[in-house]
C-alpha cells in the first residue's frame, strides 16, 4: 500500500525498485505481504541515506529491518527504515489507556511462564511497542522480582487511580506492590477476583499498545473467572516438552475455547539445552510436544525457547536477556516470537474475537 502524496527527491528509477520491491515483499511476520499491511508513506533523501517511512499496524521493527536487508540484497539499494506504529484495539473494551489485552497462560505452575511473560514484554518493546505487565497470580505474584521491584509501593496522584510501576520504560502493576505476599495467599476466590479488577481497571495506564496478563496456572476456577472477566483479545500458551505439562496445557486451550478466546499460539519452554563445549542441542524433557499440541489444536507453534541458566540468573535478579544481551541470540529469539503474536493478532480481528467474553453455566437442582 502506497501513501497517495508522493513526493521525493530520490531518483525516480530507485523509487520504483523500491516500490516494486514492497509491493512483492513478504516473509514470516508479513505472511500476507508487507503490502497488505504496512503503507509506505515517503521515501526521501536524509543525509546521503534513503529513508523509507512506513506505517505499520503491529509491533514489527525485527521484521522490517529483514524487509530492508532483503531489500539491499536484492537490488542493491541501502535504506533506513523509520517505523511509524499505528496500532489499534482488536477487541474493544473499556479499560483505559489500553488497546490490547494478551492473556499469558499456562495449564501447570513450573514452566516459566512468568518469565516468559517478562522476556516476551520486553521483545515487544524492543519491537517499538508500548508495554505494561498486569500480574494476576494473586497467590503468588513473582513479577515483582523479575522486575527488579520487590520493595515498590503503589501510589496515587489523584486518590482515585494508581500509577503502575516503571521500570525500563515497561509499566507494570501487582498485588506484590499492594501487600506482602504471605498476606496475599490466604485471600479467597471473591477477594482475590476483586482485587485483580481493581488493578486492572483502576490503574492509570498511559497509551500501552499491548498489555500481558500474567496468568495464575492452572485452570481452576480463579482462573476461568479472570478468562471471563478481563476483556481478552487472545491468549498465548506457555508449555514444556513433557507429557504431563501438554496435558496441562491442552486443558489451557480448552479454557479460553470456552470463553471464545482465540489462542495465537504456544511457546514451548525449555525446549532443549546446549552444550557449553561442544554446542550439541540435548532435549532433556522430550522432543516435538510443542508442535503435535499445535497442530491438534489448530494453532501456531510461535517458538522454541532454550533451557538456559542466563534466563533463570536473570529472571532472579530482575534482569532480562533483552536488556542485557539485546543482540544476543536469545533475545532474538524472543524478539521473533513477540513479533509473530503482535501479527497474528492483529490478524485475528474482531470476528475472531468476539466483544463479550461472556459463559452461561446453568445450576442443575
Amino acid at each position: 500500500m502506497f501513501s497517495k502524496f508522493f513526493k521525493s527527491s530520490v531518483p525516480e528509477e530507485i523509487q520504483e525498485k523500491i516500490k516494486t520491491f514492497f509491493s512483492q515483499y513478504s516473509n514470516e511476520i508479513f505472511s500476507q505481504g508487507i503490502a497488505n499491511v504496512c503503507q509506505l508513506l515517503s521515501i526521501s533523501a536524509e543525509k546521503k541515506s534513503i529513508v523509507l517511512s512506513i506505517s505499520a499496524p503491529f509491533a514489527c521493527d525485527g521484521a522490517l529491518d529483514q524487509f530492508a536487508q532483503d531489500l539491499l540484497t536484492d537490488t542493491n539499494i541501502s535504506v533506513l527504515v523509520d517505523c511509524q506504529l499505528n496500532i489499534a484495539p482488536i477487541k474493544r473494551h473499556k479499560v483505559a489507556g489500553v488497546k490490547n489485552i494478551i492473556a499469558i497462560s499456562s495449564g501447570k505452575g513450573g514452566v516459566g511462564k512468568s518469565t516468559t511473560t517478562v522476556n516476551l514484554a520486553y521483545a515487544l518493546q524492543a519491537e517499538g511497542a508500548t508495554v505494561a505487565i498486569l500480574d494476576a497470580d494473586i497467590y503468588g505474584p513473582s513479577i515483582p522480582k523479575m522486575l527488579g521491584l520487590e520493595k515498590q509501593r503503589v501510589t496515587s496522584a489523584d486518590g482515585k487511580t494508581m500509577l503502575p510501576m516503571e521500570v525500563n520504560d515497561l509499566s507494570a502493576m501487582s498485588i506484590g506492590f499492594m501487600v506482602d505476599e504471605g498476606d496475599a495467599t490466604v485471600w479467597r476466590g471473591p477477594m482475590a477476583s476483586r482485587a485483580f479488577n481493581q488493578m486492572l481497571n483502576e490503574t492509570a495506564w498511559q497509551d500501552i499498545d499491548y498489555l500481558l496478563v500474567d496468568m495464575p496456572p492452572g485452570t481452576g476456577d480463579i482462573q476461568l473467572t479472570l478468562a471471563q472477566q478481563v476483556p481478552v483479545a487472545a491468549a498465548v500458551i506457555v508449555t514444556t516438552p513433557q507429557d504431563i505439562a501438554l496435558v496441562d496445557a491442552t486443558k489451557g486451550i480448552a479454557m479460553f475455547n470456552k470463553v471464545n478466546v482465540p489462542v495465537l499460539g504456544v511457546v514451548e519452554n525449555m525446549s532443549y539445552h546446549v552444550c557449553n563445549n561442544c554446542g550439541e542441542k540435548a532435549h532433556l524433557f522430550g522432543q516435538g510436544g510443542g508442535e503435535l499440541l499445535s497442530k491438534e489444536y489448530n494453532t501456531e507453534l510461535l517458538g522454541q525457547l532454550p533451557l538456559d541458566i542466563s534466563i533463570c540468573q536473570q529472571a532472579d535478579q530482575g534482569k532480562s536477556s533483552l536488556i542485557e544481551n539485546s543482540a544476543g541470540d536469545i533475545a532474538m529469539q524472543y524478539r521473533k516470537i513477540a513479533a509473530k503474536i503482535a501479527a497474528k493478532l492483529y490478524v485475528q480481528r474482531d470476528t475472531l474475537s468476539p466483544q463479550s467474553n461472556e459463559i452461561f453455566i446453568k445450576q442443575v437442582d
